[in-house]
């Protein structure tokens, strides 16, 4: 997901210095929706991995 975002934000600028700005505001919008989706499922997955943490301990007791 990361990495389309990236890809998205360099086609963004590429376009931006040749001039095609509906193109480049395009590629802005959809790099920023990949990387708001890119952050809530690494936090998803953060969390998950705290609680997994702590309920393998509770089983190894």
């Amino acid at each position: 997901m990361l990495k389309y975002a990236i890809i998205f934000a360099l086609i963004s600028l590429v376009a931006g210095a040749l001039g095609f700005t509906g193109v480049a505001a395009g590629a802005a919008g959809i790099a920023k929706v990949l990387f708001i989706i890119f952050l809530i499922i690494a936090i998803v997955f953060v969390v998950l991995a705290i609680l997994g943490v702590g309920a393998a301990r509770k089983v190894l007791k």
